[in-house]
This record gives structure tokens, sequence and C-alpha cells, in this order.
């Protein structure tokens, strides 16, 4: 039965096959890459030297591709270890009970720095993601970990949280507290954290440090006696010469 289509096909239409000379072009591409000089052959050397050769003599190809994969596996486990790290923080901050933040509950000089913090986290935590009481057990565990780490480790990042700490927390009570004892709770929160630092900054020297050396070892003098004997007018010379230390 013959097709209606008037349009003849053309040789574009009609499914090709790959042709014998490509197939052949790609044994004789396999072959003289397993040859003695070829590709595959110096690659699977290199591999099968690799145990012996160490680190230090094994090709850099394979140095490249441990590198790539060892640095793949550690960013796969540092990523599933944050997530757990993330997920563990949630659950403890989540088990911590609920503080009235807003309710000024301290009481004696601690009330003075206190009140004002809690009274300025419940007024600006409204819209967060996480409740005030969140806020503020996250404000006292940053205090209380950069003191205690700053004075064991005296590790300058941890002291520039502790600073920055400090500072935030005299700002929060100039802010809430009232304008008639807005000075005099400034001074107590200025005080107390100063009081703090001297913990947490053990050991902070921000003078200038100079380093000098000293030699003061003498210098060594080789003395070695001599003794010239003008030439003789007749230009003969002395028998009564004789060499010193010999």
């Amino acid at each position: 039965m013959t097709s209606n289509d008037p349009t003849p096909a053309t040789e574009n239409d009609r499914p090709t096959k790959p042709s014998k000379d490509r197939y052949a072009a790609a044994r004789a591409w396999w072959s003289q890459a397993w040859d003695e000089d070829g590709v595959l052959h110096e690659m699977w050397e290199d591999v099968r030297s690799a145990p012996g050769a160490g680190w230090h003599g094994m090709a850099n190809w394979i140095k490249a591709v441990a590198a790539i994969a060892g640095a793949s596996f550690v960013i796969l486990l540092f990523n599933g270890a944050v997530g757990v790290l993330l997920d563990t923080a949630h659950r403890i901050l989540t088990a911590v009970p609920d503080v009235q933040v807003g309710n000024n509950t301290s009481t004696g000089v601690w009330a003075t720095i206190d009140n004002p913090v809690r009274s300025y986290i419940a007024t600006h935590s409204a819209g967060l993601p996480i409740s005030a009481s969140t806020v503020y057990t996250l404000w006292q565990i940053t205090g209380l970990f950069s003191l205690i780490a700053g004075f064991i480790t005296r590790n300058n990042g941890l002291r520039l949280t502790w600073t920055s700490w400090g500072l935030a927390g005299i700002a929060m009570v100039w802010t809430t507290t009232p304008d008639t004892s807005r000075t005099v709770a400034t001074a107590i929160a200025v005080l107390a954290w100063t009081t703090a630092s001297a913990l947490a900054l053990r050991g902070l020297n921000l003078r200038p440090q100079f380093h000098s050396s000293v030699h003061t070892g003498a210098p060594q003098v080789t003395v070695q006696p001599q003794i010239h004997i003008p030439d003789q007018p007749d230009g003969t010379t002395p028998d009564n010469v004789h060499h010193l230390n010999r």
C-alpha cells in the first residue's frame, strides 16, 4: 500500500545508524589509551603506585581528587552537625521556663540593671520569630559565657563579645530608666560591668610592647705574633732567624 503523502522521503528523514568508522575510531582510541604511553595506562600506573609513593610522591591529579572528596565529606558532616546543633539549641531554649520579661521581678541593686534590660527586650522583641523570654535567656547566656570563657582563654574575640554585651546593656539601662534616675542607674551599670571586666579582660594590656635584644658577647680576637726582619743590604738572609711557636 502506497503512502498518501505526496512529499517524497528525503535522505535526512530516514533513521540512521552509527557508522562503522565511528566505532572503529573509538576502538582505536581505546587501544591507544591503554598502550605503554597512553593516557589511561599512565593514570592506572599512578593509581597503582600511589599507596607506596605516599602523599608527597603520588600524582598531583590524585591529590586533587582526594582533596576535593575530603572537602566534600567534611562539608556534608559540617552541614549535618550544624543542623543537629541548631535543633538541639532550639529544643533547649524552648524548654526554658518562660520568664516574665516585662515584669520587674528583680530586687536589690541588681534590679537597677536587670529590670531596664527586661523592659527593653520586652518592648523591642515584638514581631520576632522567638519570644521575648527566649531573647532574654540568650542575653544572659551570652554574657555569662563571654565572662567565663574570656577569663579562662583570654581570647580577643570573647573579650570583644563581652565588651559589646556590656555596652549594649548600659545602653538599655540608659534608654529605659526614667529621666529622674537615669544617670544614677547608668552609673551603677557601668560600675558593675567594669568590675566584672576585671575577670573577663584579665591580662589585657593596652600599652604598646617593644621587644629589644642586646648582644653582650665580646668579639673574638685572634693574636698571631710575627717578627719581620728587613732585607739586608747585600741581599742575604740572616741565619739566626727563627719562627715563633716552632
